[in-house]
Order: C-alpha cells, then structure tokens, then sequence
C-alpha cells in the first residue's frame, strides 16, 4: 500500500504552530484540564485520583461506551467501539473494502474518507455539492453514480468544509438508497451536536440503519481533540467484530487518561456544548458583516453546523496565493482549497475559537490595505 501525502496535514504542520491567528481551525477551543477536572462528579473523581497509566480494555472503558451510547437512539454500549478518530477511518474502510470494489464518497472531503479506499485498490465516484443551491448534496446523483460493484457510501454531515447540512427528507432519501441496494455506509459524524438550530439534528446514521458506522468523537464538539480519542458505532456485529480485530493491529487500546477526561466530558456535555454553540453564534454574526462588507472579494453561503465554512474569494491570484501571502505577511492562517483537490478559488474558514475576532479583525485590515 503506497500512501499519498496528506495535503492538509501537511498544510497545517507548516504553519498550525506558528501562525499567531488561526483562522481555520476546524475544533472548538481545547478546554482546560482544570476546568475540566472541576466538572468532575464523585465517581469520575475517583477515577482519575486513583488512575494508573497500565493498559487499558481494547473495545473501550465500560464506563466511557456507556456514556457515548447514550448519545444514540437505541444503541448499546457494546455496539460501540472506541479509537482515535483517524484510525477509525481506516480500519472500517479495510474490514469492508476488498480490492476493485465501488465506493461513493461526498467530496471535497477529509482526505483519508477517500484516499484510503484508493490506495486499497477500489474505485472512488466523488459526490460533488452544488455550490448555487447552498452546497447541496443532491441525492439523485446516487443513482447515476451506481455500480455493479458498488460496496460502500461514505458522507460527512455537517460537512467540512462548507458546513453544510442536509435536510431530513434527502437525508432519509441517502439512507433509502443505500438500503435498498444493500450498501454499507460510512457516516463521518465530527461536526454532529454542533447544528445552530437544534430542530435540524440529524439523526445518526447507526441509529437509522443496520449497515452503517457512524464515526463520532471528542475533538471538535467537545473541544477535546488533545483527548486524541473517538468511536465508532454500529449495530451490524460480524462488522464490529472485524473493527474490533483490525484494532489489534493499530492502537490496541485507548489512553487511559483520555478516557476518563472523556467521561467526564460526556456526562457534562450541556454545558460544554452550549457555550461553544454561543461562541459559534458570535462569531458568525462577524462573519456575516465581514463578508458583506468585502462582497467584492467574497461570496458566502452561511454554514447551518460545525465550525467551518467554504467562502468563494474572487480574487485574480487565486486562493492558495492568497493563503500564502497572510500567512507570511499578517500571521494569519486560512487554508486553500487546493489542500482538497477541489480548486483554486475557495477557503476553509474555522469560527469555534475564541480568539476568532481578533484575527478576523487582522484579516479585515490586511483586506483593506491589500
């Protein structure tokens, strides 16, 4: 298997730790160990006062797959495995793919969604969004995309990067389609939780079909992505078991402080999850002015979740030129959409942190003087 770089890895490794104003980041603040410690309830407490750094249960600390199935309508702790999140990617795509399968896959997207079922030898259809309808994943091209060959579904809702989201109907319409031809589906989860109006929350795709895995975890939402932990749930158990062994010869087991920080997390998740939706909100209302107030340069679609957007920059050297030159010149940090594969001429915008208006206001000054 010969793997290919990872562009926005790379991207991010260049200048993540340098650039004094990230304005990309697609996670919500890292929350303070302290404050997170002070959340802590009496069983969680004891945990961690009395945690010794031994190996940890492979499948995940009962308490911890307790917690993350309760998240989910109808599911188990033990249809719950728990992972780093990009091992998760990569494990499911090698206990169901086998080599010359069909793959259909939401794109532009996080690199391994696709890359790893190419560099495994099956063939990947891109499904494009329609940038004029809001970014829309429409579901008709399912079935123009359809092959003999085809195995697996893979799509991220909320999206990254333009931060859309389907409505219900054409979301029951994806889930449909892959029932009825007996796919699996892959369902990239990151962003979920994080929906600026409550009543659009999707269901989870394990919770509505057998063949799905959903992949979920604490670093976005939760603002835990130094946690370096995720999970993956699904009701289908011959998969599951075949997961769980392909963990064996990754991870093996999870961190066990991160574990118990996880815990903790989750049973105060209310509290995390509605202050990082307010800053969310407050950062998007300048987003909003920012935009219209450079509509010569920009066009923007308003994400309905997460913490990232896909503006269009109209400007003549294109979206990586201008990338580089902020970067070098102001500090600033956006990132180009050629990181994607997608083109030249869109930006990934992150908004969950709570330094964004200061670097939205460096960048509205560069603006104007550039």
């Amino acid at each position: 298997m010969e793997i290919q770089p990872f562009k926005l890895e790379r991207y991010f490794a260049q200048y993540e730790f340098s650039a004094p104003y990230l304005l990309s980041s697609s996670d919500c603040d890292g929350l303070p160990m302290r404050e997170l410690l002070d959340m802590a309830d009496a069983q969680c407490r004891g945990l961690w006062d009395n945690l010794a750094l031994g190996y940890t249960e492979s499948l995940g600390h009962p308490l911890l797959r307790e917690e993350i199935a309760g998240l989910y309508r109808g599911m188990q702790a033990e249809e719950v495995l728990t992972i780093v999140p990009e091992e998760g990617i990569f494990i499911t795509m090698q206990s169901i793919l086998r080599k010359g399968d069909h793959v259909i896959c939401t794109f532009p997207g996080y690199q391994s969604l696709y890359q790893v079922a190419e560099i495994s030898g099956c063939q990947v259809t891109r499904w494009l969004p329609q940038e004029e309808q809001s970014w829309r994943f429409n579901p008709d091209f399912l079935e123009e995309a359809l092959r003999p060959n085809t195995r697996l579904l893979v799509f991220n809702f909320p999206h990254n990067p333009t931060g859309y989201l389907p409505s219900l109907e054409d979301y029951r319409r994806v889930l449909t389609f892959a029932r009825r031809h007996d796919l699996y589906v892959f369902s990239d989860e990151m962003y979920r939780l994080l929906e600026l109006d409550a009543v659009e929350k999707l269901p989870s795709a394990c919770e509505e079909y057998e063949k799905a895995v959903s992949l979920f975890g604490m670093s976005k939402t939760f603002g835990m992505a130094g946690a370096r932990l995720g999970w993956l749930a699904t009701r289908e158990r011959e998969l599951y078991a075949r997961l769980a062994a392909w963990k064996d010869y990754t991870t093996i087991c999870g961190s066990a402080p991160g574990e118990v920080l996880a815990i903790i997390a989750l049973r105060s998740r209310e509290a995390i999850i509605q202050r990082h939706l307010e800053r969310i909100r407050r950062n998007l209302i300048l987003l909003d002015d920012f935009f219209a107030a450079n509509a010569d340069l920009f066009a923007w679609t308003r994400p309905r979740a997460g913490t990232i957007a896909f503006p269009r920059y109209k400007g003549k050297e294109g979206a990586l030129a201008l990338c580089q030159r902020l970067v070098s010149e102001a500090g600033i940090m956006l990132l180009p959409s050629t990181v994607y594969d997608y083109d030249d001429c869109h930006l990934r915008v992150g908004f969950g942190r709570e330094k964004f208006p200061e670097g939205l206001e460096k960048l509205d000054k560069f603006i104007k003087t550039y």
